[in-house]
Formats: C-alpha cells, structure tokens, sequence
C-alpha cells in the first residue's frame, strides 16, 4: 500500500543511487521553485494589466533592495541548513535540537532588526539608486509593507532551510503551493475589487508568507528527529559561533551580490521608467530557467552535507557529478521552452508591443548563460555542502561584483554614440552573460582543485582527536 505520510518524512540521502536521491528530493523542490516564481509573477502580472506599467516596474525592482537587508538571515539559513544535514546524517539528535531551537532565537531578532530598518531607510535607498520619478512613491509603499510584515518572509526561508536540511523537501512544496495560491486570490481580490494598486500586492505577499511560515513551524514542532523545547531556544555561544561560522560567507556574498545587484539597477534605472519595466519582465520570465539552478545547487548541498555527516565520502564526487548532469539537462530544457515561448508569456505582463519585442531579446543574449549558472549553483552546493563556504564566497564576489558591475558601466560607456548619448542598455545583460561564463569556469576549477576536500581531511582528524 502507498505511504503517503513517508514522502513528507525527512529523507535519507546517505542510501540508494546517488542521482536517485537528488531527484527525488529534488522534485518537489523544482515544483516549490515553479510555485515561488509563479509567486513573485503574478505580482508582476496583476499589477502590470490592472494598474500599469510604472507600477510593474515599481514592483519588479523591489527585490535587490529586499535581499540587501537580509544578507543576515541568508548567513543563518545557509549555516543551519549545513548543520541540519550533517547532524541528521549523522543521527545526532541532541545537537540536531540545539541548532534549530537556537536558529529560531536568531531569526526572531533578525526579523525585527531587519524589519525596522528597511522600513526606515527604503526612501533613502530609492533615492540614491536613481529611481525614475514615475515609480518612485509606488516602490517605497510597496518596500515599507513588505518590511513591516518581513517576519513572514524571513521565517517562512529558515524553516525552509531547517525542513530541506533533513531532506524533507515534499512539505516545503505543500506550504509553498499554498501560499501561492492563496497570493493569487489576495492579490486579484486586493487589487480588482478594492483597487488597491501595489498597496494591496504587497499586503497579500505578507500575508501568503506569514501563513507558509506557521505552517513550516507547526511541521518542524511535530518532526520525530528532533525536540523543539525551551531549552533548545536558549542561546548557545557555540552554536551561534558555529552557525554564523558557516553562514557567514554565504551571508557575505548575498550582501555584496545584493549591492552589486543595486549596482545594476541604478545603471538600469538611469534609461528611463520604459527600461525598467522591460528589465521587470525579463526577469520574471528568465527566472524559470535560472530557479531551477539554484534548486540543484540546495539539493546537493544537502546530498553532500549528510553523507559528509554520515562518513559515506566515498559518494561524494559521484553524486557531485550526477547532480551537475540532472542540473544541466533540466535547464536546458527550461531555457528552450523560453526561447520557444518567452514573448507569449511576456504578453501576459504588458500589452506594450516594443517591451515585449526588447524583451525576446534580452532572453536570446542570456539563453548560453543558463547552462553556466546550472554548474555555478552545482558547484559551489557541493563545496558549501562539504563545509567550504569561504571559496564560492570569493568566487561570487569577484565575477558579480568586481567582473560584472565594473564590465557593466564600462560597456554601457564604451556604446554611447550621438544618437544614444546614454549609450546602448543591452549591453548590461552581455555582461551579466560574460559573469555567467567566467563564474562557470571558475567553479569548476576551483571544484577539481580540490580545497572542500582538505577541508573534509582536516575536520576528521579534529573529530579524531576530539575523540
């Protein structure tokens, strides 16, 4: 008989075929991404036909801004999710306890740290990003909802974190798909019948979130392998050193890829209101080809990091490269339905007929891209999974900060002509392909050199010794 309860159990990884593992695991969490993308669409979508397109291109580039002030909790959910992994691999009950009784702690003060800040420094940021004055009041309504309901967002992320980390990815879908559609109907309804315009999106994306993050909680409380007591809740310097030990990196790169992204969408900004709409629309229609990257790289962060926890080395390089195989045949797949498909969808956020051309555009540029960010994600999940958080660090850093930025305004300049004194905006996205590409290969050097390997010798000769 079927046992519907064991797909929502936390799953072990440290069994089986290696690609077997990752892709059931990674299922759901491709369908959760289609969900969360969908998520963020039909934001984009309804405010784009019921309220225009300055407020579609208000909505649309919110988000850098968002990320950028929660560069703490992506350190956290980066580091719990490791330890999560390894302690379940390991069967260690007790400290599997500490590490998510102590993450919750966190995140409950990050929630409120973050939440007060975004909310008073969001016009300042606005400001000094260039925002076209036709979407700038529109963004900051939009960004001081979402901050003072962030506690959702932040929440609904961690125990995402927690929840994948013992390789329950099925009830993380549950809750995403949920949500989703439960964004759906507040949005339409905030939107058509109350004619709330961004006001009404952004109170629905709080409260879709909100809900998602109860429910992760309720399913944490009644998971068998591990206790959410008191005690557990109680800061633990050592387990708040090691968390922020791991996440730290990973919180690093989210903040300076943040500010590079902001970067970027001052340089896209200084083209007009027009411009950023496209920019909005591609970036929701791009994402189903990108997501699914990042949905690999989880999976064998999590793979790596419980067979790790569990001494099954010997699977490692194995299931680093299956994965890779299953990331990169899935994207291409996503990138040609896109390429097939990706002005029909356009069609469905603007009826403005240059935008939805500009746009198929952009997608041809990028399509190459797809491939090398699907072994970027592979490849520093394996690394990360293994404990070394610090190499993809550098690495990000360096292609999407100080390649991708500097790349950007330089071939935005070296393209101004008479005709086009402001220069020529596509160019952005041949640097962010020129990014992937080099990221890419980057990657995998670093991946073949071997550095997370030393990492793993040198952490079983401390455990020796430690007894």
């Amino acid at each position: 008989m079927f046992n519907f309860r064991k797909i929502f159990a936390p799953r072990d990884m440290t069994k089986g075929a290696p690609w077997k593992s990752i892709l059931i695991f990674v299922i759901p969490m491709l369908i959760g991404n289609l969900a969360q993308q969908l998520y963020s669409t039909v934001d984009s979508v309804v405010v784009g036909k019921y309220v225009g397109d300055n407020a579609l291109a208000a909505v649309g580039k919110t988000f850098p801004i968002t990320m950028l002030f929660l560069v703490i909790v992506a350190g956290i959910a980066v580091g719990v999710g490791i330890r999560v992994s390894q302690y379940f691999g390991a069967k260690d009950r007790e400290k599997l306890s500490l590490v998510v009784g102590n993450c919750i702690s966190l995140a409950f003060i990050a929630s409120v740290v973050t939440g007060l800040l975004g909310y008073f420094f969001v016009d300042y940021l606005l400001v000094l990003l260039n925002t076209p004055k036709e979407i700038i009041s529109m963004s900051s309504e939009y960004l001081k909802i979402i901050f003072l309901g962030i506690s959702g967002m932040l929440f609904y992320n961690i125990f995402n974190s927690i929840l994948r980390g013992l390789g329950d990815s099925f009830s993380a879908l549950l809750f995403l798909i949920f949500s989703t559609f439960l964004n759906i109907v507040l949005d339409l309804w905030f939107v058509i019948s109350f004619k709330m315009g961004v006001t009404g999106v952004a109170i629905a994306t709080v409260i879709s979130q909100s809900v998602s993050a109860i429910l992760s909680f309720i399913k944490l409380t009644k998971t068998e392998a591990l206790d959410i007591k008191k005690k557990y809740l109680r800061p633990d310097r050592a387990t708040i050193v090691d968390i922020f030990k791991l996440g730290l990196p990973s919180g690093i790169t989210q903040g300076v890829l943040s500010l590079a992204m902001l970067l970027i969408v001052r340089l896209e900004n200084s083209f007009g209101a027009a411009f950023v709409t496209l920019a909005s629309v591609v970036i929701r229609v791009d994402g189903f080809a990108v997501m699914p990257t990042f949905t690999f790289g989880q999976a064998l962060t999590t793979f790596i990091g419980q067979n790790v926890g569990a001494k099954k080395y010997d699977r490692l390089k194995l299931g680093a490269k299956q994965g890779t195989a299953l990331a990169i045949s899935t994207v291409a797949f996503m990138t040609f339905i896109i390429l097939i498909f990706g002005k029909d969808v356009m069609h469905i956020f603007t009826d403005t007929v240059e935008i939805v051309e500009q746009g198929a555009k952009v997608l041809r540029i990028l399509a190459l891209g797809y491939i090398a960010v699907s072994v970027i994600q592979c490849m520093s999940g394996v690394m990360r999974g293994a404990g070394d958080t610090v190499t993809p660090m550098y690495i990000s850093i360096f292609t999407s900060v100080v390649l991708r930025v500097s790349l950007g305004y330089l071939l935005v300049h070296l393209s101004k002509t008479p005709e086009k004194p402001l220069g020529e905006p596509f160019m952005i996205y041949y640097s962010l392909l020129i990014t992937w590409v080099l990221g890419a290969v980057l990657n995998f050097y670093f991946y073949r050199k071997g550095r997370w390997r030393k990492k793993l010798i040198d952490e079983m000769e401390i455990n020796e010794k430690n007894g």
